[in-house]
């Protein structure tokens, strides 16, 4: 077994008293692992129980063995609106061993009024915070502080997730793969393709079903995943039938190799109604090549509404409503996420007697990437032509309205469990005061979401968090950071933990989990500029 640390001993905690074994019907109270060499330390931050040696750290590498005394290898992060460079307490610090953190790492100086703390200007993040396992445990950090006058309280831990996903949005018309396929992560499946959104493709990835209902390789491939994406960083995933990808959070996408450019201002249909008034009297016909919904501007509604004499084109596919046609081509990479690479192939043939010699025809892609100009001849037969300069603008004028490809990255984790214990002894008070909104949940400072219904399902965007917020247990569980921001009052309604409630002056300088008398380990951050201040979102005090 590789090694890990043991993490009890909060600030004026003592190791819990165990009931006599007797009064359990038990044979015996539990006790120290009498296999266990003495020189090696047990971790209970999470299931895995890691025997760890002098020097050597556990199997998630985030606690370790130093001389005898358990201490995190990471540093608590925390999170200041404005840093006081005068103030010598208030250098960032960095882990022992790395180097420096980069100067603009650090917040925006401004005059120092004294106060060594700036409590008000503080926000501690669950990141480096240690767990609550084996459940029973209040949260590593119960802080105390102000927010417009009113007392407030912080309970932040991280969170041992299995129970959790990423959902990724891929800006592209490119086909990925067909809905429900498969997605690969060397050689495992590691999640599927969903719903195609508008502009948009989606992918659902981990889950507790592959992180613990397949084989162990599956399980680590997933784990291994989600935590490169979720720490915005690149990862090469396969889909089933379809396309092979490279996706990073804030990034664009790479599909089969080319990286996108832009995603696309509507569909076809929509794309002729926004811009039909700027093509008329340009071109006598426009069609907006749509793998869903290709658009025909004489038949559309925008187009009769600007009194367009019909065309005569006679279109491939399921005709939808006027101007409107579904399925004209397959699924791929070409023009408009269609498999096509000359528009032609989408046009049967023109009606006699409405189409004309020299009508011009503008066939143009969602996002204006492709764009051809043709003029009918007297076989009434499509003959490509330059595009006119004036043309030409409107097509730059649809690309100019696409907003740039990127991989939108979703941690999305189920926070309902046994994590709510570090908040109460009474967990569902937990659950009742978010759907209340007394409560404010952020991960790593960032705002989250949580979903309806039962449980705490929250939901945060990854690039609003700060960097390397997540960690992995081998058990296989994503290590995610959560904080629960309330009103005093109201934590000590919900039952909170109180006799833990420490200052924000006691957990910079002694910290959570640690038993040693060592300074915390700290590392300041800048918060997201679209972040709101993680204090200031309840109801209360808007």
């Amino acid at each position: 077994m590789t090694e890990h640390t043991k993490t009890d001993g909060l600030p004026g905690m003592d190791l819990p008293v165990l009931p006599d074994a007797s009064a359990l019907g038990m044979g015996k109270a539990p006790v120290r692992n009498e296999r266990m060499s003495a020189a090696k330390v047990e971790c209970n931050a999470c299931p895995v129980l890691c025997q760890i040696s002098e020097g050597r750290t556990g199997a998630c590498d985030r606690y370790a063995n130093r001389a005898g005394v358990l201490v995190r290898v990471d540093p608590v992060v925390l999170l200041r609106r404005e840093l006081a460079s005068e103030s010598p307490a208030l250098v960032p610090f960095a882990r022992e061993g790395a180097e420096a953190a980069p100067a603009e790492a650090a917040p925006p100086a401004q005059d120092w009024d004294g106060d060594l703390l700036l409590a008000d200007q503080v926000f501690v993040t669950g990141i480096g915070a240690s767990t609550t396992y084996p459940d029973y445990k209040p949260a590593p950090f119960i802080v105390a502080s102000k927010a417009q006058g009113v007392d407030m309280v912080t309970v932040v831990t991280e969170g041992i997730f299995s129970y959790c996903s990423v959902k990724v949005k891929i800006d592209t018309d490119r086909f990925l793969g067909s809905e429900q396929a498969n997605v690969r992560y060397k050689g495992e499946v590691v999640g599927h393709v969903t719903t195609a959104e508008y502009g948009s493709q989606m992918l659902s990835l981990g889950g507790v079903h592959h992180l613990t209902g397949g084989s162990k390789k599956e399980g680590r491939m997933t784990l291994e995943l989600m935590q490169n994406l979720c720490n915005k960083q690149a990862a090469e995933c396969t889909i089933d039938g379809g396309s092979s990808l490279v996706i990073q959070a804030g990034k664009a996408p790479i599909v089969n190799g080319v990286e996108e450019q832009r995603m696309r201002v509507g569909c076809g249909s929509a794309t002729v109604g926004i811009f039909a008034k700027q093509l008329l009297g340009l071109a006598d016909e426009v069609v907006v090549v749509d793998d869903h919904i290709t658009g025909v501007l004489t038949e559309h509604q925008a187009g009769r509404c600007l009194a367009m004499p019909p065309s005569g084109i006679q279109m491939r596919g399921r005709k939808s409503t006027p101007g409107r046609y579904f399925q004209v081509a397959n699924p791929g990479s070409g023009w408009g996420g269609t498999d096509i690479a000359d528009p032609l192939a989408i046009i049967e043939g023109w009606e006699p007697g409405v189409a004309r010699p020299g009508l011009r025809l503008l066939m143009t892609s969602t996002t204006g990437e492709q764009a051809q100009w043709f003029v009918l001849d007297d076989d009434l037969q499509p003959v490509e032509q330059p595009i006119p300069p004036e043309v030409q603008k409107v097509v730059d004028r649809i690309g100019e309205n696409c907003e740039p490809s990127l991989c939108t990255v979703l941690f999305l984790g189920g926070a309902g469990g046994s994590l709510r214990a570090g908040v109460t002894e009474n967990p569902v008070l937990l659950t009742r005061a978010i759907k209340n909104a007394l409560v404010n949940v952020t991960c790593g400072g960032a705002p989250a979401y949580v979903w309806p219904g039962g449980g705490i399902t929250v939901m945060v965007d990854v690039m609003r968090m700060p960097e390397h917020s997540f960690g992995t247990v081998p058990t296989p569980a994503i290590i995610a950071p959560i904080e629960f921001s309330m009103r005093l009052a109201d934590y000590a309604a919900l039952g909170g933990h109180m006799e833990h409630v420490m200052t924000l002056e006691q957990a910079l300088s002694r910290g959570a989990w640690q038993d040693d008398g060592a300074p915390l380990a700290r590392e300041w951050r800048r918060p997201d500029a679209g972040n709101a201040w993680p204090l200031g979102q309840l109801p209360m005090l808007g």
